[in-house]
């Protein structure tokens, strides 16, 4: 059910039979195992490995890697599609991406030389881990260490919120290094990013390395959220993110401008199915004598779901061509971000309102999405983080002068 909403202006040939194929593929492999799937918080494998012949997991991965070596705007609508379809199978190829982007542009040539091809074939599949227990949003508060012996870093630490914990083969780690940086250092100079190997899987996955086993959520299921235990877990050198420590902190943060841009992409993706879902139960009920779409008052919130799905994508597509032309996007991503989740969640109300006492019963869509919706307010950073950091840079561009 396309319609004209949330169109994208000014896309090449190549974008479009990308997009298409990728909505193809949703509406036939993903809507209708979707729910089924979600209700048994099952590992969608075989929508992994279609994805994965789809040439998705390379969709941003340079070709001379063997990857597509598309834009930040392709990969963003391609989610808008996968989560319009299911969430968290979005999920799944997000944290892979902010890897593989890591690595593109920070990486060492043998890190990318090494790593790229396979991540590019779906062989090695990225996660990545900067949250704790303890701290959340708060990256610089993070107390996983990382000492230096021999040619080799030995990790200590434990770490939370890891979306494909379970299933990566590869997760990009961010921890505290203090040696070679002076006391006093500011926290975020003294983090590095390693490049953690190990086997897919739960239980002690290398020596020193533990993925204790999937967390249990209200949402976005299917795919696993696990925490990630490091006890005296060594790393060689050459897996520092770039070849030197104590720029862990920056790389995370470019990496997490994709993620936002990423995240306001499936608040778009969501919205847009929960405005499908809307507009059609509403020309099917019928109440007083004639379909609920006939009322105003259904018309109404069919108005104001329209209009924040189109204003979202919008929003998201703007902040993904920022970041394409190479300039800075901190700001226009976490607008995005914040706006897309903040309109997804209401969107997925208002079709939840107008599906009446259905929208409660499991065997309608809509119940998903309602649960799906929250972690986009949480997920790559707080509402409060995304004004936060949308405060502090509208302040240092409109500094007032003297």
């Amino acid at each position: 059910m396309s319609g004209r909403l949330a169109q994208t202006e000014g896309l090449t040939d190549i974008q479009r039979e990308i997009l298409s194929t990728v909505r193809d593929f949703v509406d036939k492999e993903i809507l209708p195992v979707a729910t089924e799937l979600e209700h048994r918080d099952e590992y969608p494998t075989r929508i992994v490995e279609g994805l994965k012949e789809l040439g998705v997991f390379g969709l941003m991965i340079p070709e001379e890697y063997g990857g597509l070596g598309e834009s930040l705007l392709t990969y963003a609508l391609t989610v808008e599609e996968i989560a319009r379809g299911w969430m968290s199978v979005s999920g799944i190829i997000n944290t892979h991406f902010i890897v593989a982007y890591m690595l593109k542009q920070h990486g060492t040539q043998e890190q990318k030389d090494h790593f790229l091809p396979k991540m590019a074939a779906g062989d090695i599949r990225g996660a990545f881990s900067m949250s704790e227990p303890a701290l959340g949003s708060d990256v610089s508060a993070i107390t996983s260490k990382g000492v230096a012996d021999g040619g080799d870093y030995v990790l200590t630490g434990q770490k939370m919120w890891l979306t494909n914990g379970g299933s990566s083969t590869l997760v990009a780690v961010l921890c505290r290094t203090e040696e070679g940086h002076p006391e006093g250092t500011a926290p975020h100079k003294s983090m590095t990013t390693f490049l953690v190997e190990k086997e897919a899987g739960f239980g002690e996955v290398r020596p020193g390395l533990t993925i204790p086993g999937k967390i249990d959520k209200m949402g976005y299921k299917g795919v696993d959220t696990t925490e990630l235990i490091m006890d005296g877990l060594r790393v060689p050198a050459d897996r520092v993110l770039g070849g030197e420590t104590g720029r862990g902190f920056y790389h995370m943060m470019d990496g997490v401008e994709v993620g936002r841009v990423n995240v306001a992409a499936r608040g778009c993706g969501v919205a847009q199915r929960a405005f499908e879902l809307g507009v059609s139960y509403a020309q099917q009920r019928h109440t007083f004598g004639k379909p609920i779409a006939q009322h105003q008052a259904i018309q109404f919130k069919l108005a104001e779901m329209a209009t924040k799905v189109e204003a979202a994508h919008a929003m998201m597509v703007n902040a993904a061509r920022k970041k394409d032309s190479g300039q800075r996007n901190d700001l226009e991503a976490g607008m995005a971000k914040y706006l897309a989740s903040e309109y997804c969640k209401e969107v997925v109300e208002d079709a939840f309102r107008i599906h009446g006492g259905y929208g409660f019963s499991k065997e309608y869509e809509i119940e998903r999405l309602y649960r799906e919706a929250p972690m986009l307010l949480i997920g790559e950073g707080t509402a409060e983080i995304q004004k936060m950091i949308i405060g502090r840079r509208l302040l240092e561009e409109y500094r007032i002068q003297g």
